[in-house]
């Protein structure tokens, strides 16, 4: 048997005598169906909630008694994101079980300008010499976190192993914004005769979309993007998106601890810099300790004015009028710390795939072969060289086999996760259906199916969700999973139009919700 739940819309002000009988309506309605009524909505902030254990079923139900929904749960850290009423926060941070509650801000892609020109920086930093003797990065997992990866790019197809969308709660991470494709062909574009090439030919390109088509996106999606990057084993991940602003120490403590892990992260100082360099304005993340910054230098080697300075730039790259991969397999050119930070990531792939396959080590490695240029604020360690670089491997030791750089045998490119286990719950399907009417379709059901990793039905799960039509949401509902780990909403006298549904929630004893809605869409 299937449990059914009344979505409820919200509450409209009505005379006394109306409202006399709404309220008449929602009670019969609860006494037939078991349905919770929820109140009319009130002010909500995205928030990060850290805890002093990893967060499981006693974490979720906390949030869940202060008014609030689960959006993702971590382990990378003991945290969780979360919606949750303005008023609860004061309350939960005081909670024994939590350890902080910060904002769920958001980063951006760090802005470039486009105009034509021809590429030089992946030569300029000598990979093209590197290349030359057969060190081209073959194997190494390098993510870039940004907008996505357009895959059917000519330049990329060939190196992109598969990825996430976090924006979208999907594995199909696809750019629909240019930036996160131009940066992947600087770091790893194909080495085949055509377009251009990136530092790291050979790389296995990963796209983790954490950004939006307009080039924003949420803490939490970046926190979840790290977690997807240990748990899959990236070597590099690129990161050329900022916030002028310090997000947190849970976003903090997701880049220390999946560099402690062994990830190497690099990413753009920034674009908030001045001519005269005397303003200390790395952005976040490039400013935390875990983390590589990289300025951006032109083709005589000097800072442009953009270029962020401070104490926290640690490496130069060429950021002046890049051209690399771009949307619809077209090519563009910009000029950005977005643009450097690839050619770091690249040619540190170059090194890994040499034989050094310490993250730390191949950090101090790219900082000790560096070409100084001056300033450290303004250039740090100096320009990357990627020939010094490799050649610092095993000064000792015989050349690298460059055939098999790395003796663990690929995932399948679209499935590069860990295997399905019993302590996740995930959301398996959404269907909907309609009946009542002439025509059987005066109202409609939504039912969500809810099980483990391996597949198995999870009952007594409770389920909360927001149904949108057209866009927006018009009823939200929370109910529980029967045996079949099945649970069903309906909407009495649903509208003419395209509905969706996204889960808010799921809170399931002994399992966590990996905190993931799959695409789905009805029109009536």
């Amino acid at each position: 048997m299937t449990y059914t739940h009344i979505l409820t819309r919200p509450v409209r002000f009505f005379g006394f005598a109306a409202l006399a009988a709404l309220l008449a309506a929602i009670i019969f309605a609860g006494a037939a169906f078991g349905t919770t009524v929820f109140a009319a909505p009130i002010e909500r902030t995205d928030v990060l909630i850290g805890f002093k254990n990893i967060p499981g079923f006693a974490e979720h139900t906390l949030v869940r008694a202060h008014g609030g929904a689960v959006t993702k749960s971590f382990h990378l850290v003991p945290a969780v994101a979360a919606s949750l009423p303005s008023a609860a926060i004061r309350a939960l941070e005081r909670n024994p079980l939590v350890s902080v509650v910060e904002i769920d801000g958001e980063f951006t892609a760090i802005g470039h300008s486009v105009e034509l020109d021809n590429t030089w920086g992946v030569a300029h930093v000598g990979a093209g010499s590197v290349h030359h003797d057969s060190v081209v990065g073959t194997g190494i997992k390098v993510a870039i976190i940004d907008t996505g990866i357009d895959y059917t790019h000519s330049d990329l197809g060939a190196n992109y192993a598969g990825g996430h969308d976090f924006v979208n709660g999907d594995n199909d991470p696809m750019d629909d914004n240019g930036h996160g494709t131009h940066v992947a062909g600087t770091a790893a574009a194909l080495l085949n005769g055509a377009g251009v090439v990136g530092a790291a030919p050979e790389a296995r390109l990963y796209g983790l979309k954490v950004l939006n088509a307009s080039g924003s996106g949420s803490f939490s999606d970046v926190i979840a993007a790290l977690q997807w990057a240990v748990d899959n084993g990236v070597s590099v991940t690129n990161n050329s998106y900022g916030s002028s602003r310090d997000p947190g120490t849970l976003v903090q403590a997701a880049f220390d601890n999946s560099a402690a892990a062994g990830v190497l992260h690099i990413a753009a100082a920034g674009n908030e810099g001045n001519c005269p360099g005397n303003r200390n304005t790395v952005g976040y993340p490039a400013r935390y300790a875990s983390v590589v910054a990289v300025a951006a230098t032109d083709k005589n080697d000097k800072r442009p004015c953009f270029s962020s300075t401070g104490p926290d730039v640690e490496l130069s790259a060429p950021g002046v009028s890049i051209t690399s991969t771009y949307l619809g397999g077209s090519y563009a050119t910009g000029s950005g710390t977005s643009m450097a930070s690839p050619h770091v990531a690249g040619v540190a792939a170059l090194v890994m795939a040499a034989g050094e396959q310490s993250a730390s080590a191949v950090r101090q490695i790219l900082r000790d072969t560096a070409k100084p240029l001056g300033d450290s604020n303004h250039y740090g360690h100096g320009l990357i060289q990627a020939v010094a670089a490799v050649a610092a491997v095993g000064d000792s030791s015989p050349p690298p086999d460059d055939s098999e750089p790395e003796p663990e045998p690929e995932p399948a490119p679209e499935e590069p996760t860990d295997e399905p286990d019993t302590t996740t719950a995930v959301v398996s399907d959404i269907s909907y259906s309609t009946s009542g009417g002439r025509t059987n379709d005066r109202h409609l059901t939504v039912a969500i199916t809810i099980s483990n990793g391996d597949g198995a039905p999870i009952g007594g799960a409770t389920v909360s969700i927001d149904l949108h039509r057209n866009g927006s949401r018009i009823a939200s509902g929370t109910g529980t999973t029967n045996s079949s780990g099945v649970v069903s909403f309906t909407l009495k006298n649903a509208q003419t139009g395209c509905y969706s549904t996204t889960v808010t929630d799921v809170v399931a004893e002994g399992a966590q919700w990996d905190g993931f809605t799959p695409s789905n869409e009805f029109c009536k």
